[in-house]
């Protein structure tokens, strides 16, 4: 009988043990504003609510005293760590949303909460302590709360282990004669199903460094679902100088990208392609080729097609700074130009994905907003093959990636190779 109890007893503590031991697992994940909007909602109290302020502060890290905030989709969480504060902090916003109250976390000094905010939602947030507005330095200047721009998740932007992965791989530096005295670092991004002997797609993207961080699992998802062909990704970084080479114009960067000329099409047609191509096989008609970019990187984009529309037949262009960043010689040159080159040119077999917000940038240089209304317009009156997705965003690739693969969908429709 007393085996029978020790039994019952060992049991019973090994029961506790591991409940004990998941919970803690459960405590010891990452957070995110989903999981913390229902921790916040179980109104933990105690050593519970203790717990939960130091794992928000480990989650949120320097950005705790700073006030910032952790936006995924549609859900955005906010804390703050007020030592002495008199009252609980909150939370205001530029575009109409209500006043937020943040709530005390037990005996710390950590206040947070959630709000799920609508779709495309974008403005300015500011946090409130006693009165006074939280600022914090970033990049040597002192900003107030921070921007955001929310849009929901599209389950084809999500890693599936359920889909064949490609392959990412960094290339040795390359330097290029087209672009002298540079070097460059770049990826190539081969999908699972390419195969030696049928040719595959390519996809250019500009400013790859960031690009390179979340195409692929787009990729992965579409080319198993077959709403894209079997595609290489390129993503490429704009040139460095070596050493005692002179910049041209503003930077590397706008040199290359800003250009109105057919310079780096050249770099990617004489240079790129046929490096890749030492190791992957790809098609060389017009219809199997798209490139891609942000800011200046998609004027560059635009570019690349607009000079060689016989090699390059789809554009992707985020926050398209279509403004005069490259004055040239004359002071008028730039690819601010283009809602009138394509207006009085032979249309161009090219199709065109634009995705801008009416919170971009203005300055010298122009108004994005209205500059991307410009090509979209210009591109209608030509009765090109286009799409604008126009939001309430500001210059960055928020909304661009929240929407990338729709508008891979879409570029990539009716796919047939030439």
């Amino acid at each position: 009988m007393l085996n029978g109890i020790a039994l019952r007893l060992g049991l019973l503590l090994c029961a506790i043990f591991l409940a004990g031991t998941l919970r803690a697992g459960a405590d010891d994940a990452p957070l995110t504003p989903k999981t913390l909007q229902t921790a916040l909602a179980a109104n933990p109290t105690g050593a519970e609510a203790d717990q939960l302020a130091m794992r928000i502060k480990s989650w949120f890290g320097a950005a705790i005293k700073e006030g910032r905030a952790k936006i995924v989709g549609l859900d955005c969480a906010f804390a703050i760590e007020a030592p002495g504060a008199s009252a609980e902090p909150q939370v205001t916003f530029s575009d109409g949303q209500k006043t937020l109250t943040l709530h005390r976390l037990g005996t710390s000094d950590i206040y947070a909460t959630v709000l799920t905010m609508p779709e495309m939602a974008a403005g300015h947030y500011k946090y409130i302590v006693d009165g006074k507005t939280v600022v914090h330095p970033n990049g040597g200047l002192v900003v107030e709360g921070g921007d955001y721009e929310v849009f929901s998740i599209d389950p084809d932007s999500v890693p599936n282990p359920n889909v064949p992965h490609g392959t990412l791989t960094q290339q040795p530096a390359f330097k290029s004669q087209i672009f002298a005295g540079t070097t460059r670092s770049w990826w190539v991004y081969v999908p699972a199903q390419y195969k030696p002997e049928n040719p595959a797609c390519v996809m250019i993207f500009q400013d790859g460094g960031g690009y390179k961080n979340y195409v692929p699992n787009v990729f992965d998802n579409l080319i198993a679902k077959g709403a894209m062909p079997v595609t290489v990704g390129i993503f490429i970084d704009p040139g460095s100088l070596l050493p005692g080479v002179v910049a041209q114009g503003n930077n590397q960067r706008s040199f290359e990208y800003d250009t109105v000329s057919d310079q780096y099409s050249k770099f990617l047609l004489e240079e790129i392609l046929p490096e890749v191509e030492k190791t992957v096989k790809l098609r060389h008609d017009a219809a199997s080729r798209a490139v891609a970019g942000l800011s200046s990187g998609a004027s560059c984009a635009f570019t690349v097609a607009w000079f060689r529309s016989d090699q390059f037949s789809k554009v992707l262009s985020w926050i398209g700074s279509y403004t005069d960043l490259a004055p040239g010689k004359t002071g008028i040159e730039g690819a601010h130009n283009y809602p009138f080159l394509i207006r009085r040119s032979d249309k161009k077999p090219i199709r065109v994905f634009l995705q801008d917000g009416d919170h971009d940038l203005d300055n010298q240089f122009g108004n994005w907003p209205l500059a991307n209304q410009g090509m979209a317009k210009a591109l209608a009156f030509k009765k090109y093959d286009y799409q604008f997705s126009f939001g309430h965003g500001g210059h960055s690739g928020t909304h661009g990636q929240a929407i990338l693969p729709e508008s891979l969908r879409w570029l990539w429709q009716d796919y047939k190779p030439e």
